[in-house]
């Protein structure tokens, strides 16, 4: 899978993940991101950091990326294989970029 054929944004969201750099994951969303788990939203870059901290590298989450597709101009979905020690499984990521950003993460149920 080619990954340079996804916006920087969501490779350095995976990147971000697997280096356990929380820093640099935050940065990668717009100041009024929305990050929705399964329906359990999260708005902006503290709650989201927050997200972070409880479901995603707080828990040694890593992820490899399976597929993608452009659903259009700026919306992508990406299928992960997260493993750790929170969510382990395959799961789809519809993310939306803005200004080079993410400015919405949808995480949906497989």
């Amino acid at each position: 899978m080619d990954e340079l054929t996804l916006p920087a944004a969501i490779t350095a969201f995976i990147t971000a993940t697997n280096n356990a750099d929380s820093d640099q994951f935050v940065a990668q969303f717009t100041f009024d991101a929305v990050l929705d788990d399964w329906g359990t939203t999260y708005n902006g870059p503290t709650e989201i950091a927050k997200w972070n901290q409880t479901d995603n590298i707080g828990k040694q989450s890593h992820f490899e990326l399976e597929d993608f597709t452009q659903d259009n101009a700026t919306t992508w979905t990406v299928q992960l294989s997260v493993t750790g020690n929170g969510f382990n499984g395959t799961s789809p990521f519809r993310m939306t970029i803005k200004d080079d950003l993410l400015a919405r993460v949808e995480i949906l149920p497989d």
